[in-house]
């Protein structure tokens, strides 16, 4: 009989689990790999759904000698940084018959909130839309999210990433749009080269680069989502007394952070209504220069409503409970220019000026834009 000692066998069954799950993910990923394109390759057909709502096939763009396929997405700050210059690149090169298209290939149900740190939008065709709208796209932009079988034919593995076919559909170019985010600080256009050298009928010089962006969140992303949702849920919520005085502070905003302020109460049905939303902006933002306190109105003589309904809201970030005995102190010390109905949001700058002020529900999107706007939605 043979024993099995630690010499012979010395992983343990969780580690065998780990070994064996490690193992097909990379069979995986290499397969994946294997079906990218290479130079010289047909381009895969496709059938997508556009922000018209309409579906595109390669066969819309056949009368193009060039066609330019783009990788790209919402959310990521360096697709982000592209997306002038794909508008600009399409503007200059559609009266010689070169086609530009984007496919965003994130599934969204695997994008977690605090990766939107640089957007308002996620990946959903929805938001596709809208970032469209927002930035007057010129081009085609398809979603790939559902199933993104495109996307791993294709090869895409960052947003951005660029794949140029030749008037036989084969591939000549693929890799970096260029090689700075930065469109001051560009040296090699390498995209707009290749693009130059098919039109004059000549071989492209670089035919493959590297690209650098977001990569791209494959649907078995998902758990990472799921995970980061029970984490949040597992976060301290407190509700601490708050003072006049201290409300005077606040909002002084001496920190280095751009402080967002929600003044509720549980007995207020629109500040119910709305809280989601402010859970939702501080994971999104919070690992950035930014931070929410909530204020609630609530009697801090019973000060458990507020607590249990912060708690069912995961509203793991700064709560305070005013403790004065008159509301309108809380009015004035918060802004001399509030009426004093609930809910009143504001949006505080370091060092105390107020960017933004609202008596109301907020548009939450509206909210993250104004965020954005001081935060920056670029590394650069």
């Amino acid at each position: 009989m043979i024993r099995l000692t630690k010499h012979v066998f010395p992983y343990s069954l969780g580690m065998l689990f780990l070994l064996l799950f490690s193992t097909l993910t990379s069979f995986t990923h290499r397969k994946n790999y294997q079906e990218a394109l290479k130079i010289n390759d047909k381009a895969p057909d496709f059938s997508l759904r556009g922000i018209d709502d309409k579906r595109y096939t390669l066969k819309d763009f056949e009368k193009s000698p060039i066609l330019v396929v783009i990788f790209t997405c919402n959310h990521c700050p360096t697709a982000q940084a592209y997306e002038d210059r794909i508008i600009n690149l399409t503007n200059k090169y559609q009266s010689q018959g070169v086609s530009v298209v984007a496919i965003s290939p994130n599934d969204p149900s695997a994008v977690r909130l605090d990766e939107l740190g640089y957007s308002e939008y996620s990946d959903s065709l929805e938001e596709m839309k809208l970032r469209a709208q927002d930035k007057k796209f010129n081009f085609p932009y398809l979603y790939d999210g559902e199933e993104q079988i495109v996307s791993k034919q294709y090869g895409a593995v960052a947003t951005p990433h660029v794949f140029i076919f030749d008037n036989k559909r084969t591939l000549q170019y693929r890799g970096r749009f260029d090689d700075n985010e930065n469109p001051k600080e560009v040296q090699h256009h390498n995209v707009i080269s290749a693009i130059e050298s098919l039109l004059a009928k000549k071989e492209v010089a670089v035919q493959e680069t590297k690209t650098f962006g977001c990569s791209v969140k494959w649907a078995e992303k998902e758990n990472t989502v799921q995970k980061a949702d029970a984490a949040w849920a597992k976060e301290p919520v407190t509700l601490n007394p708050i003072q006049v005085t201290q409300i005077d502070s606040l909002i002084e905003n001496k920190s280095d952070k751009l402080r967002l302020i929600n003044v509720w109460a549980t007995w207020c049905g629109p500040c119910v209504a709305e809280f989601s939303s402010f859970v939702t902006i501080n994971r999104m933002y919070r690992n950035r220069p930014f931070e929410l306190i909530t204020i609630s109105a609530d009697d801090p003589k019973k000060p458990q409503l507020a607590v249990d309904f912060l708690k069912k809201k995961g509203a793991a970030n700064q709560n305070f409970l005013f403790a004065g005995k008159s509301k309108y102190d809380l009015i004035e010390a918060i802004d001399e220019n509030w009426p004093g109905a609930l809910p009143y949001t504001l949006l505080v700058a370091p060092g105390g000026k107020i960017l933004y002020s609202k008596q109301g529900e907020i548009d939450p999107v509206q909210m993250k834009k104004e965020i954005l706007k001081h935060i920056g939605r670029y590394y650069f």
